[in-house]
């Protein structure tokens, strides 16, 4: 008997999870168990500044995004990055089986925006400030930058995934100041932060 993968809070299937020793995160080691509980290791990661951007992609004709504060530059040639999403986020149907999507780096003013991709049950394309690219991709407007690029990787770990992306198209806006999320805070940083 196969039994069929847990709904998603908003309906959508999840795809079951594999042990967590089949991710290399065992369970035991020689170090043992990690003694790291879930609360203390978010408390870590929350004193740790991270920038915000914005996912877009096209899935079966309709738009998909959502705010990341996890994506990082992994190599530079070939042009890598990679994020990750909880398999519970109401994107992760869509994303599992997207080619291309958008990283779009948001800039200081976009506070507003990265709300709205961070919220679950709305329209976060109803007000407007996107556009398409010729290749069907949502960028948003306002942005400091946005890679588009090719999905070569999605890797479970936990109840996460890590999604690697080979960036194809890169371009740089005017805006200059990036939007940074520290401490359940957002933050701007620019010359006046300089050390």
């Amino acid at each position: 008997m196969t039994s069929s993968p847990a709904p998603s809070r908003d309906g959508a299937p999840v795809p079951e999870q594999p042990p967590a020793d089949a991710l290399g995160v065992p369970g035991t080691g020689a170090d043992g168990p990690s003694q790291v509980s879930p609360t203390d290791f978010k408390s870590v990661f929350r004193r740790h500044p991270a920038g915000v951007a914005v996912v877009t992609f096209t899935h079966e004709g309709t738009l998909h995004g959502f705010t990341a504060t996890s994506v990082i530059s992994v190599s530079a040639d070939p042009p890598v990055l990679t994020f990750s999403i909880d398999s519970t986020s109401s994107s992760w149907a869509a994303l599992a089986e997207a080619d291309t999507l958008v990283i779009n780096f948001l800039a200081a003013a976009q506070v507003d925006v990265s709300a709205r991709f961070a919220t679950r049950g709305i329209d976060r394309f109803a007000e407007g400030g996107w556009s398409l690219l010729a290749t069907g991709e949502p960028v948003l407007d306002g942005n400091q930058a946005w890679l588009r690029g090719r999905v070569v990787q999605r890797t479970a770990i936990g109840r996460s995934f890590l999604v690697s992306v080979l960036a194809l198209e890169a371009h740089q806006g005017g805006a200059t100041e990036p939007l940074v999320y520290h401490d359940r805070t957002y933050h701007a940083v620019g010359d006046h932060t300089a050390i």
